[in-house]
């Protein structure tokens, strides 16, 4: 990826943060974003608002980033770049990570509850279920370690007190995955206010993710 490719990939990332606030998926300074460079990635920085942010205060990290390292202290990427690093060294298929305190999914996370197959569109975060991670601690080792963990097989979970982390091939596609999540996590609510809503089947789901292997106008990177 070339310079050229590297400043439109910071604006990229400028405009999805800009993107989950006018959704309503994030607010203030709160979630991140990040997408693959080169032996690298691209994060928002720690603690500036969306609406401050520009492609110059996108922070770039080496994979190989350790915790002792001078670019930690000197650039201030997000206190979430844990999460970020790991994800895109453990999943080569994805290429951005985003993640949100949106409100319904939150909700959700704070009872540490998955989000069970109540609805199809479940199966857009890759299974049968969109999985909750076990609590721990913000800008943790142990905190990014539940998240992988959470989403073997995934592209999409909760953290418990805590959010929504989604993955994509592109950033458009990880954004909307998380939007997707804050759906699927209000209807759940609002169909448990009628009592324990019914679920698809282990083979419904299975035939619903047979079908969107193939369902609709796919780019080679989805």
């Amino acid at each position: 990826m070339n310079a050229t490719d590297e400043g439109t990939l910071r604006r990229g990332i400028v405009e999805t943060a800009l993107e989950m606030e006018r959704l309503g998926i994030n607010q203030g300074t709160s979630g991140n974003v990040s997408a693959r460079l080169r032996d690298g990635l691209l994060i928002t920085p720690s603690g500036i608002a969306a609406r401050e942010l520009d492609a110059a205060s996108i922070v770039y990290l080496p994979l190989d980033v350790r915790d002792d390292d001078d670019v930690l202290r000197l650039q201030r990427p997000s206190s979430e770049w844990r999460i970020h690093r790991d994800l895109l060294r453990a999943r080569p298929d994805m290429h951005a990570v985003v993640h949100t305190h949106s409100t319904a999914a939150t909700a959700l996370a704070i009872h540490g509850r998955d989000i069970p197959a109540v609805h199809y569109m479940v199966a857009a975060a890759g299974g049968a279920s969109i999985r909750c991670a076990p609590y721990a601690l913000f800008g943790t080792q142990a905190l990014s370690d539940h998240a992988l963990a959470a989403l073997e097989g995934r592209r999409a979970c909760l953290l418990a007190h805590h959010g929504v982390v989604a993955l994509g091939a592109n950033l458009a596609r990880a954004v909307w995955l998380a939007h997707e999540v804050e759906v699927l996590a209000r209807q759940y609510l609002l169909a448990l206010q009628l009592g324990t809503p019914p679920i698809l089947s282990h083979e419904q789901m299975d035939d619903v993710l047979e079908r969107f292997k193939t369902y609709g106008k796919r780019s080679k990177d989805d």
